[in-house]
């Protein structure tokens, strides 16, 4: 590998992590989010039963639920959560 190759690299891998997952948010309340990786958040999930349950949607079904989401002020997972449990239970 050459020598620019390798510096165009590294220089990915770091923007990666600058902007990837585990990067820093701001929460609800206005307050700096603490840094997980995604093995401790992985590990904090497993221990409150969560499962990753991945499916395809419409995008158009997926703009209402970021819409519903953001205007109820929830997590998309707990939003998802709900439904699923309102529409299992009728």
């Amino acid at each position: 590998m050459k020598k620019t190759a390798l510096a165009k690299s590294d220089a990915k891998k770091l923007m990666g992590k600058m902007s990837g997952p585990g990067a820093a948010t701001i929460g609800a309340a206005g307050a700096a989010a603490v840094v997980v990786d995604r093995r401790e958040q992985r590990k904090l999930d497993q221990a409150l039963g969560l499962v990753p349950f991945a499916v395809k949607l419409n995008a158009d079904l997926v703009q209402q639920l970021q819409a519903l989401a953001k205007a109820r002020e929830l997590d998309l997972n707990a939003l998802v959560a709900e439904v699923l449990q309102k529409g299992l239970a009728g």
